[in-house]
């Protein structure tokens, strides 16, 4: 891998990280305001709506920061972890709007978010991932509390 190569994998790797731990604030903030504020204001049904979409947003935040920690080659885990953070925020975010505003028409909208979500998580299958005994010296080391017993 030439220094190119090593520094677009690291700012992946920095990309995928920030964006799965804003996506876990946010979800953790909306989780929050849903159970706190709207709670009484909410149908049952937005209210089940609302908690589905921090629900996904949180999965696919921590599968971002997961993917960060990966070891890699190639470019499919970079579109991976792209197509996961677009389509997360694109299937919460509009229903997030959808609960909030009424706009019932941003329904036909969420299945894209979803269908780029989905997208991400084939991609991610089909990743070469370098085993950990097969890493640079560039990648990070695994810390001393995970690393087997000799």
């Amino acid at each position: 891998m030439n220094r190119t190569q090593v520094n677009r994998t690291q700012m992946n790797r920095t990309h995928s990280f920030r964006c799965g731990a804003a996506g876990a604030a946010i979800a953790v903030a909306t989780g929050a305001f849903g159970a706190h504020a709207l709670r009484d204001r909410l149908t049952p049904g937005d209210l089940e709506t609302w908690e589905l979409a921090v629900r996904y947003l949180m999965f696919h935040a921590l599968a971002l920061v997961a993917i960060a920690a990966l070891p890699r080659e190639g470019r499919r885990i970079a579109v991976a972890s792209t197509l996961l953070a677009i389509g997360a925020a694109l299937f919460s975010g509009t229903l997030f709007v959808l609960v909030l505003s009424g706009a019932r028409w941003l329904g036909a909208v969420t299945p894209i978010g979803g269908t780029l979500m989905i997208a991400g998580w084939v991609v991610l299958a089909t990743a070469r991932v370098t085993p950990s005994s097969a890493r640079t010296a560039s990648a990070p080391a695994a810390s001393a509390a995970c690393a087997p017993e000799p």
